[in-house]
């Protein structure tokens, strides 16, 4: 056997390494796959979970309520990302949280076929979703100290595109096999009990290629002076000096408003498509919804990201605001439209979901804009996190009490509702309009 290059991807984890630019050229080694590990128990935990229930067998009302406080981790996560950021190294925050995300994946592969299979996977979610948060703050400070920051800039669309990936894997490829389990005359639980596992073993193998590829950053390794005084200190200063924050008012109902629609939205749609027909769903199965969610849907809502991103780098977040709040909201109207019509030909629903989710990865660049216009200044990485804690809390309310506006309605009158809560939306980001510097965003053109 040839002699590995002592110089090649195998040696980054084995030794400290001073130079960031030499960490960087292998960076293509594990930037991606650990982005994809980020997205994979996220979409898990928020969107799958949803259809796990559904196939379970548990009503709207339940799965609306129940998966939305899954969204309680991110919504609480700025509370202990001081802690993460001074207490070890990122690096083994990384490989310890990606072994409980593993962990969480087994106990929920196990817990479906179970008596009390609702409050077991629960409270297996819990842990995968609390780990995945907690992955979430380690990942994005090892990404700061393991690259230099031209190559952070150079990698933000690697993984941001290895996040969508995983999106296609969880949502689509995933859903689409317990699927074709299903159809194979396998009960719902036992195809999820396969699907579960083989996401755990995924999960647990790229943490163990991680232990090895993953580099070992000096800056990684450097002991924190700041006592438990200091960080309780600075961990009040950051909220204090965010709650003061001038326009906070306005800030808070953007952040928590905004999405006010599509919060509800989204944990109805996919039940919506699975319903029987005779109960005014689509009778769809899940290799169905899959492709459509998982495959066509997170493609065409990177593209819109893509188109969002462009948008307002050329003319600016207060330019571009009045067409992405459009955008993120009236294609809600094409679930009205199969809700009424109920079509049958698989395109129709293809082409419905991907207007939505193309409008929303158009429309959703400004919500992310302006979280990043709001946390400037002092503790700025802090309060973007408690801008993204605000964020979660937007969908967890309307989430929760989706499930019952749905019962209460019915689908076709459910979706009409859709449409005029899409309202709020429009109300605060007028105000935004008038608050934000007119040319924040825009990229400067050279004279």
């Amino acid at each position: 056997m040839a002699q590995a290059d002592a110089n090649g991807p195998s040696s980054i984890a084995s030794a400290e390494i001073d130079s960031p630019r030499h960490e960087s050229r292998y960076a293509w080694w594990w930037v991606p796959s650990l982005y994809f590990v980020q997205g994979l128990p996220y979409v898990l935990v928020v969107n799958v979970s949803v259809i796990l229930y559904d196939n379970l067998g548990l009503t709207n009302r339940q799965i609306a309520e129940y998966t939305s406080y899954l969204y309680l981790p991110w919504v609480i996560k700025p509370l202990w990302s001081p802690l993460v950021d001074v207490l070890g190294a990122k690096r083994r925050w990384i490989l310890s949280t990606q072994v409980l995300m593993g962990l969480g994946m087994l106990g929920i592969a196990w817990a479906v076929a179970a008596e009390d299979f609702v409050y077991w996977t629960l409270a297996w979610f819990f842990l995968l979703a609390f780990s995945s948060a907690t992955h979430d703050i380690a990942a994005d400070g090892f990404y700061m100290r393991a690259l230099t920051p031209h190559d952070q800039a150079l990698f933000v669309g690697i993984r941001s595109t290895a996040y969508r990936l995983a999106m296609i894997a969880g949502s689509g490829l995933l859903v689409m096999l317990v699927g074709w389990l299903m159809n194979l005359s396998f009960d719902p639980a036992s195809a999820w009990r396969m699907g579960m596992f083989g996401a755990a073993t995924l999960l647990l193998a790229l943490s163990a290629y991680h232990a090895v590829m993953l580099p070992r950053p000096k800056r990684d390794h450097a002991e924190s002076h700041m006592t438990t005084q200091q960080v309780l200190a600075d961990v009040v200063d950051t909220f204090t000096t965010f709650f003061a924050k001038r326009g906070l008012i306005v800030t808070l109902a953007f952040l928590l408003l905004y999405r006010f629609a599509e919060g509800q939205l989204t944990k109805i749609a996919a039940p919506f498509l699975l319903a029987a027909r005779s109960d005014g769903g689509l009778g769809l199965d899940n290799g169905q919804v899959g492709l459509a969610y998982g495959v066509v849907g997170v493609t065409l809502l990177l593209a819109g990201g893509i188109l969002g991103g462009v948008a307002a780098a050329r003319f600016g977040l207060r330019s571009c605001l009045p067409w992405m709040v459009i955008a993120i909201n009236l294609p809600n109207a094409v679930y009205l439209a199969l809700a009424s019509w109920q079509p049958t030909q698989i395109w129709l629903v293809h082409l419905a979901v991907g207007v939505e989710q193309f409008g929303y990865g158009f429309g959703f660049a400004a919500y992310m804009l302006y979280m990043l216009y709001v946390a400037r200044g002092e503790h700025e990485t802090a309060h973007y996190a408690l801008c993204t804690g605000f964020m979660a809390l937007g969908m967890m309310i309307p989430g929760w009490f989706s499930g019952r506006a749905e019962e209460a309605l019915g689908y076709a009158g459910f979706f009409s509702w859709i449409m005029i809560s899409t309202i709020p939306s429009f109300l605060v980001a007028t105000l935004v309009y008038f608050q934000v510097d007119p040319g924040f965003g825009r990229r400067e053109r050279a004279a």
